[in-house]
C-alpha cells in the first residue's frame, strides 16, 4: 500500500493490497486523494491526484480514479466509470467486504458501455 503524504483517509475504510493513493500536481499544495469514512479500495485500485471519494463508495479492482467519485457509488474500469449505486446509504461497502455485484439487493447498477 503507497499512501501519499497529502492524502486522507477517513474512518473504517478496508484497504485491499497494491492500493496506491498517490499525488499529481504541485508540491505543497494539496495533491492526494482524500478518501471517505466507508470506502472499501479494491486490490490494485489507483487513486490518482486531489480527488475525493466520498463516503461509502467503492472502488474495484484495479480501478484507476483520477475524478471525485460521489458518495456511495461503485467505480470501475481504466479510466474508473461508476456502475452502480448503493441503495442504502448507511452502509459502508468496508465492513461487508462484499465484491459481488450479482445478487447485491444493496446495489442498483447501470449499463454502461464498454464494461
Amino acid at each position: 500500500i503507497v499512501i501519499g503524504s497529502t492524502a486522507s483517509v477517513g474512518h473504517n475504510c478496508s484497504i485491499l493490497h497494491h492500493v496506491t493513493l498517490g499525488g499529481s500536481g504541485v508540491k505543497g499544495e494539496k495533491r492526494h486523494p482524500t478518501v471517505g469514512d466507508g470506502v472499501l479500495l479494491g486490490a490494485g485500485a489507483t487513486v490518482l491526484g486531489n480527488v475525493t471519494l466520498g463516503q461509502g463508495s467503492q472502488v474495484g479492482a484495479g480501478t484507476l480514479v483520477i475524478q471525485d467519485l460521489p458518495s456511495h457509488c461503485v467505480s470501475v474500469g481504466v479510466p474508473g466509470r461508476i456502475i452502480g449505486q448503493i441503495v442504502d446509504v448507511t452502509e459502508q461497502p468496508s465492513v461487508g467486504m462484499n465484491q459481488m455485484i450479482e445478487g447485491n439487493s444493496h446495489m442498483v447498477t447501470f449499463e454502461s458501455e464498454g464494461i
